[in-house]
């Protein structure tokens, strides 16, 4: 549990100060595309909501958290990329995340089922 924790402390922490960030020290660049702003926001928000999720978690299994945790760190970072300005074709990979993110609440629902 205590690795979760971590996880969870480490995760939270990055989408706070990427947040900030965002608002902050790239408000300008991020003006450049249109859709920036809206990506960096949703990145974050995704970032911080299973951030909380995984240290909330109290299930038996690993899983959920592992799901979530990679799910939210391969939605968010190739969002962060494409608001900077990387190649659009990462939004091709965004979807995998998202997969897990998914993946993630269904084993939580699985694990509790089974309980």
């Amino acid at each position: 549990m205590s690795g979760r924790l971590v996880t969870a402390g480490l995760l939270g922490a990055t989408a706070v100060a990427l947040g900030a960030f965002g608002a902050h020290g790239l408000k300008d660049r991020l003006a450049l595309i249109p859709e920036a702003a809206g990506w960096w926001q949703t990145a974050t928000f995704y970032l911080l909501t299973h951030a909380l999720a995984v240290g909330a978690i109290a299930s038996p299994s690993a899983w959920p958290a592992r799901l979530w945790s990679s799910g939210a760190l391969i939605f968010a970072a190739t969002l962060y990329a494409m608001a900077l300005g990387a190649p659009r074709w990462l939004g091709a990979v965004t979807p995998l995340g998202g997969t897990l993110l998914i993946a993630g609440w269904l084993s939580l629902a699985w694990v509790a089922r089974r309980r």
